[in-house]
């Protein structure tokens, strides 16, 4: 058991702007390069330094993770997550947890003490928005009692809608 709370939270917003963070979470690509939401608009605020040290830990597989530094970024850490394809990378609740879980556990492995998710996977790789939202409270939820130095878990949700549905389901963990 965790010798302190945990905070759970979450924010409408731009996880490239969570200057009170640690670490961000990057709904990366598998060659961890530029591309479209998330991806794309934190290599965009991060800067070109970002791509350099990406290219020697890529290709990643989905479900793994990877940390790198922030860069331009208001953060010390990325860590990238590859999330499943929907329809294609199966079993995608398999896939889709590991991503969390892999997150946490390399936060915990650096000491980190705060990190925010986007929603994985839910953008153009197609899960699902309330299955997705659930796969990552629950995971969460389930890391909780091994967590050491991480004290503050935050969802980033950049929709109203996605955000109502964040506040709405994230009581049920807490």
């Amino acid at each position: 058991m965790g010798t302190f709370e945990v905070k759970l939270e979450v924010v409408k917003g731009d996880i490239t702007q969570q200057k009170d963070i640690s670490a961000i979470v990057n709904a990366a690509n598998a060659e961890l390069q530029i591309g479209s939401g998330v991806a794309g608009a934190i290599h965009t605020a991060a800067g070109e330094g970002l791509a350099e040290e990406c290219r020697s830990l890529a290709p990643i597989k989905t479900g793994e993770a990877v940390i790198t530094d922030a860069y331009s970024l208001p953060n010390e850490y990325i860590i990238h997550v590859l999330g499943p394809i929907y329809g294609f990378n199966q079993p995608e609740v398999k896939f889709l947890g590991h991503c969390y879980e892999h997150a946490l556990a390399l936060a915990e492995k650096h000491n980190i003490e705060s990190i925010a998710f986007p929603a994985i996977s839910t953008g153009a790789f197609g899960y699902p928005f309330e299955e997705a939202t659930e796969i990552a409270l629950k995971t969460v939820q389930n890391f909780l009692s091994k967590a050491r130095s991480l004290k503050l878990i935050r969802f980033v949700l950049f929709s109203d809608e996605d955000f109502k549905h964040y506040e709405e389901k994230l009581p049920s963990i807490t």
